[in-house]
């Protein structure tokens, strides 16, 4: 499968990739909820703009009040809960952000062993939502939490190897807490190396092909091992798991976007604005123009 369709035109919401603090241990950032304002302003981002984040963060609440809209969906995370934001997902927050009393652990895509994302279900189909631990969860995070913030303070008090070792585990353990409080037991369930692959190959190609076959001819699997598979880990056949995801991303383009439906459509692999239209249509119930009037509240 040949990539077109989004490369012609380049990213239209603004992307953030993994900034170090100087100081700060590779792979890893804590940053205070009340100061990410200001340090986004560093970055030259406006904190309250749509923005596409490729890294993970882990968002604690401690006290105060937090808005944040993640792919069309608002939360208000309370004090004691936890939110996971993913890779790719277009994240805005609210105004109250500098109210809040809390902390994001912010680390990329690779940074945590394979075994700690399988066992952490850290890949796809993603939780969402916030959770809220009890008991023995919420003291068992609270303390991976402050061990976490303690090494990550002492960075000259091991070899820099051994530090990230450290804290690579360290996270592993903060990982593992929330999937246990989350409900998802480690040795439960999982999506299979099968969905995986589908999933990452969606990801990279949606704009290219909607064609359950051609995803199946690239894998080596037939059509129907994709559906099994993909009907196990998220509920939906593999043909609806395409089709959400552009669709996904013609919401994600419409509302965060200045690019006209048209070229929205050609980013996304359609022949024709027609098309598009019917496509979007069809899946959203609505049509692209007042998809993103209602969207931007026009």
């Amino acid at each position: 499968m040949g990539k077109k369709g989004q490369s012609s035109t380049g990213p239209a919401i603004r992307e953030l990739v993994f900034r170090r603090t100087a100081g700060s241990p590779p792979g890893l950032e804590l940053v205070a909820l009340a100061g990410l304002a200001e340090r986004a302003r560093r970055h030259g981002n406006d904190p309250y703009a749509p923005l596409r984040p490729a890294f993970h963060q882990l968002v604690a609440v401690r006290s105060g009040r937090l808005t944040v809209s993640v792919d069309f969906t608002t939360h208000t995370p309370a004090a004691g809960e936890w939110l996971w934001i993913r890779p790719g997902q277009v994240q805005r927050w609210g105004r109250d952000l500098p109210e809040a009393d809390g902390v994001v652990v912010a680390f990329p895509p690779g940074f945590p062993d394979p075994a700690t994302v399988a066992d952490a279900l850290a890949g796809p189909p993603f939780a969402q939502g916030p959770v809220r631990p009890a008991g023995a969860d919420a003291e068992g995070l609270r303390r991976a939490l402050e061990h976490l913030r303690y090494e990550y303070d002492a960075l000259a008090e091991l070899p820099l190897e051994s530090h990230v070792q450290v804290i690579r585990h360290l996270l592993a353990v903060l990982l593992l807490r929330l999937a246990t409080a989350r409900g998802d037991r480690p040795g439960g369930p999982v999506a299979n190396d099968t969905f995986r692959r589908f999933h990452a190959a969606v990801e990279r190609d949606f704009a290219v092909t909607r064609r359950v076959e051609d995803y199946a001819a690239a894998l080596g699997y037939s059509r129907r091992t994709l559906t099994r598979a993909t009907e196990a880990a998220s509920g939906m056949s593999a043909k609806r798991y395409i089709d959400e995801r552009v669709v996904l991303e013609a919401k994600r383009e419409l509302a965060h976007s200045p690019l006209p439906a048209g070229a929205v459509a050609a980013r996304l692999g359609f022949a024709d604005s027609s098309d598009f239209t019917k496509f979007f249509r069809r899946h959203a119930g609505t049509t692209p123009a007042a998809f993103r009037r209602t969207a931007r509240g026009s």
